[in-house]
C-alpha cells in the first residue's frame, strides 16, 4: 500500500476562520471597510462578516466580547480593557472638531447648566466629553439619528450630534453651543479628540489579533488609495448627505491619523481616560494597549 501521509499533509487546508467586525451604519465606516467587503484585499486564512449597528448598542455588546473585531466609543473602551485591545488603526479623532452641542437658540455653557441634554449613550464618547466640559449636566439617553428631531420638538433643551448630524444641525435650524472637539484642543494643548476606535479580543491571541489588524489596516490604506471608488460605496450610507458632505465627512474621519494614532493620538486616549478616572467617571485600569 503505498505511502499517503506526505500528500495528505501538503493537501490539508486550514479551516477558514470567521470573524464578525461590528461597526456603525455610517459613511465612515463603510469606508474604511469597503475593501474587505468588495474584495479588494487579501482576507487571509479568515472569512470576514459584518454586522452594523449604533454604537451604544456595540459597546453594550463588547461587555459580552460577542463580536471578534468591533468599533467601539473611546469612552466605552474604559470599561472593556480586560476583553478587548485597540488597534492602532481605525480611530475616529477630532482634529479640533467633534460632537456638537446644539439647542433651539443660541447659548454657551451658563445655558446649559441645569438643562437637560440628549445624548447618544451612556457609554459614547459624546457622554463623557459632555460632562468633562459641563460636570454635574443632566442627560437623557436618545438614539444619535433622532436627537436632532428630539431637540427640535422640544423633547430635550439641547443635545449632542454626532455622526452626519455634525455637518447638518444648522440646516434644521439648530445652534452651536460648544463644538467639543475645539474645546478639547484648547484644554489639552491641540491633541485631537479621541471619539471612536476599533478593537479586538484579546481572547484571539496575539498571532490572530495581529493577522487580522494586517487585513483591517490593509483596508483602510486601499480606500485612502482609491478614495473616488470607496466614496462610491460610502455614499450610500450617508443617511441625507450629498456627495460633497459625505467626502467631507469621511475625510474628517478617515484620513492618516485613521492608519495610526501617532504618539500624540496615543497620548490623546491617554488623557481622556485619565481626565474621566479623575472625575469620577470611567473606571481606573492599565494604559490603553495598541495592537498594530
Amino acid at each position: 500500500m503505498p505511502d499517503t501521509s506526505a500528500s495528505t499533509a501538503e493537501n490539508t487546508v486550514e479551516p477558514t476562520r470567521t470573524i464578525v467586525i461590528a461597526h456603525s451604519p455610517d459613511s465612515d465606516d463603510a469606508f474604511m471597510h469597503y475593501a474587505i467587503g468588495e474584495g479588494k484585499v487579501d482576507p487571509g486564512p479568515f472569512q470576514f462578516d459584518h454586522f452594523l449597528s449604533d454604537i451604544e448598542t456595540l459597546n453594550r455588546a463588547a461587555v459580552e466580547g460577542t463580536y471578534e473585531v468591533s468599533a467601539i466609543s473611546i469612552h466605552g473602551y474604559a470599561h472593556l480593557r480586560d476583553r478587548y485591545a485597540l488597534l492602532n488603526h481605525g480611530a475616529s479623532m477630532g482634529e479640533g472638531y467633534g460632537p456638537v452641542v446644539v439647542a433651539r437658540e443660541p447659548g454657551d455653557r451658563s445655558f446649559i447648566e441645569g438643562k437637560t441634554v440628549a445624548i447618544p449613550g451612556e457609554w459614547t464618547s459624546a457622554a463623557l466629553a459632555l460632562r468633562l466640559w459641563c460636570p454635574g449636566v443632566r442627560t437623557t439617553v436618545v438614539p444619535f439619528d433622532e436627537i436632532i428631531d428630539v431637540v427640535k420638538a422640544g423633547g430635550a433643551d439641547a443635545g449632542v450630534v454626532i455622526h452626519e448630524g455634525q455637518l447638518t444641525y444648522g440646516d434644521e435650524g439648530l445652534h452651536r453651543v460648544v463644538d467639543l472637539g475645539v474645546w478639547w484642543a484648547e484644554e489639552e494643548d491641540g491633541l485631537p479628540l479621541p471619539l471612536g476606535g476599533n478593537a479586538i479580543r484579546r481572547d484571539l491571541g496575539e498571532e490572530t489579533m495581529q493577522a487580522v489588524s494586517r487585513v483591517l489596516r490593509e483596508s483602510i490604506a486601499y480606500a485612502l488609495d482609491h478614495r473616488e471608488e470607496a466614496l462610491d460605496y460610502a455614499e450610500g450610507y450617508g443617511r441625507g448627505l450629498d456627495r460633497g458632505q459625505t467626502d467631507k465627512f469621511v475625510g474628517m474621519y478617515v484620513n492618516q491619523r485613521t492608519l495610526d494614532y501617532g504618539d500624540d493620538g496615543r497620548e490623546a486616549v491617554r488623557r481622556f481616560l485619565a481626565r474621566g478616572v479623575a472625575a469620577g467617571l470611567v473606571p481606573e485600569g492599565p494604559d490603553p494597549e495598541f495592537i498594530a
